[in-house]
């Protein structure tokens, strides 16, 4: 998968030493960690692992591509950045912007969507390796990108425009 800009040399050897693979939404990504518990979410959901990781990395000038995912997800910022993530409820009424990074001046290293928000991100600089926790765990079943929901995608421009760039 090639970025819209050349890969940052710390990022490619990140790519390559922790053998992460391209991702549906853009950037990077490979998964560390799926529970050996499970757990039955309180919707219709099948039982599941208790809490799922990945390792995921955005280069510069690339972005993840507006998606929700159904249950709670935590990033973890662990190295470059500072990432800008955006949220939107699931009526997408609103976009709030969370400025993930190392220092006072963001909004701290960690952020946690909720489940069944709208959420996008991109790094502000030549790259951002950070972690995803998902409980209850992830599964693929659960991910849908906005643009596959008109009536929200077509509400998310009203309030937003500049949110285009991420779908």
């Amino acid at each position: 998968m090639m970025a819209a800009h050349p890969i940052d040399p710390r990022a490619q050897e990140l790519i390559d030493g922790l053998d992460l693979r391209p991702h549906p939404e853009g950037g990077f990504f490979r998964a560390v960690f799926r529970s050996v518990s499970s757990v039955q979410p309180d919707d219709e959901r099948a039982v599941r692992a208790a809490a799922t990781s990945i390792y995921f990395l955005l280069t510069g000038g690339t972005h993840s591509r507006w998606h929700r995912v159904r249950s709670d997800e935590v990033w973890h910022l662990y190295e470059g950045g500072p990432l800008e993530l955006f949220l939107a409820p699931p009526d997408c009424t609103e976009v709030r912007r969370f400025v993930l990074g190392p220092s006072l001046a963001s909004d701290g290293p960690t952020c946690t969507v909720p489940a069944d928000w709208w959420q996008a991100a991109k790094p502000v600089g030549p790259y951002a390796l950070t972690g995803c926790t998902v409980a209850p765990g992830f599964d693929f079943e659960d991910f849908t990108f906005l643009h596959q929901v008109p009536s929200v995608l077509a509400q998310l421009m009203k309030v937003d425009p500049r949110c285009a760039e991420f779908v």
